[in-house]
């Protein structure tokens, strides 16, 4: 979330589904059973077990996960890992006074005087 490290995150969690042979499915669908579209099949003696383990695992899984609790992420301007090096920073100057500054690094010719 901060850094884009690698996370692992163990989960747990449980489930239980009821998986229906394709015949009955079929009967279920002919008879107007409301919940037949619901139904997880088994076909040709397999079950997908995809769609259970996705409505099982995702919810458990950590809203904004992080590599380490104190993980200080990413510098804003450049993208540095900040905890590769912690007094990473950026001078940045308001474009307001950029023209300013410009003259403060010119040195002054023998004709101009400063005040």
């Amino acid at each position: 979330m901060r850094c884009l490290d690698p996370v692992a995150e163990e989960v747990d969690g449980t489930f239980q589904e009821l998986f229906v042979y394709a015949e009955r499915h079929a009967h279920h669908h002919e008879v107007g059973d409301e919940d037949a579209d619901e139904e997880l099949r088994i076909e040709d003696g397999l079950i997908d077990l995809e769609p259970v383990l996705r409505d099982t695992v995702v919810p458990a899984l950590p809203f904004q996960p992080v590599c380490r609790p104190d993980c200080p992420g990413l510098c804003s301007e450049c993208g540095l890992p900040l905890a590769e090096d912690p007094d990473h920073q950026h001078d940045l100057i308001d474009p307001r006074w950029a023209a300013l500054s410009a003259m403060a690094e010119q040195p002054p010719t023998p004709t101009e005087k400063r005040t």
